[in-house]
């Protein structure tokens, strides 16, 4: 049965699944110098990373919506859905077509693999605006994730006090360790980058200390990027059809293991 839940976790899981399509194009800018190479992946490989890194970010929010009885329906959570993917989707489709416009080819690339040194001065605009709306986003996000996990653990710890050795008791204490799961995961993933990422954006390239936030920000990519190997624990933990499937699989391999050595056994 289809459950508002799920229908957030299929867009988390295909968010994921889109945004580890963009890595090796993201590996290839790094090991190969050629322009061409540098461009296909500043004019396309960049904003498919980015914008499937903040439907994970968006959606790792609402995996767990308001209780509101609207939210909680599978149609507004599939509308709810689409508009999260049309409004990354027109940020990030203007950003390409004003790279393809604006851009001009390179004769000679910079040192440091970046897409900085192909911005041209309308783009580096809206690169600069993107990030601060986007940074804003993300704190809003994060601040209503913080305060929705404090107020519900602090009812759930109200809730275990009133009947501490019932199995109740019990459930209500893994629902506060799930939710713990949660927030951690999207804290380690993704404070750091925003951290790092505005200073970084505003940056000029006479400071001294540039490249240092260069190499800063680009290790917090990969920690953003290590959130595609953690969601699969965020859908274990929220969805029941995942983890009745994870059984089956586990118990098929087991039967299958059990009969590949009664069957050894006969040829004994």
């Amino acid at each position: 049965m289809t459950t508002n839940v799920s229908v957030y976790l299929q867009n988390l899981a295909a968010a994921d699944f889109l945004l580890s399509l963009c890595l090796p194009l993201r590996i290839l800018n790094y090991g190969s110098g050629r322009v061409l190479v540098r461009q296909l992946y500043c004019h396309f490989g960049a904003a498919a990373f980015y914008l499937n890194m903040y439907a994970s970010i968006l959606y790792l929010k609402i995996v767990r919506p308001l209780r509101s009885h609207i939210l909680q329906r599978v149609k507004p959570a599939r509308i709810i859905s689409a508009l999260t993917w049309c409004s990354l989707l027109s940020v990030t489709g203007s950003y390409v077509l004003l790279s393809l416009l604006t851009q001009d080819t390179p004769e000679s690339l910079s040192t440091m693999v970046s897409c900085d040194s192909l911005h041209s001065p309308q783009l580096r605009l809206l690169y600069r605006v993107t990030h601060i709306c986007s940074a804003a986003v993300f704190l809003v996000v994060l601040v209503s994730l913080v305060v929705f996990y404090h107020s519900t653990s602090r009812r759930l710890a109200q809730a275990q006090r009133n009947q501490p050795s019932s199995s109740s008791s019990r459930s209500l204490s893994k629902s506060r360790r799930n939710m713990l799961v949660l927030v951690s995961v999207f804290t380690v993933c993704f404070v750091p980058y925003h951290l790092v990422r505005v200073p970084y954006a505003f940056q000029k390239n006479w400071w001294c200390w540039s490249r240092w936030l260069f190499y800063l920000k680009e290790v917090t990519i990969v920690l953003s990027a290590l959130n595609v190997c953690l969601d699969p624990l965020i859908y274990f933990i929220f969805c029941k059809a995942f983890r009745a499937q994870m059984r089956i699989k586990r118990s098929f391999s087991t039967t299958m293991a059990q009969t590949q050595n009664f069957l050894a056994n006969l040829d004994v």
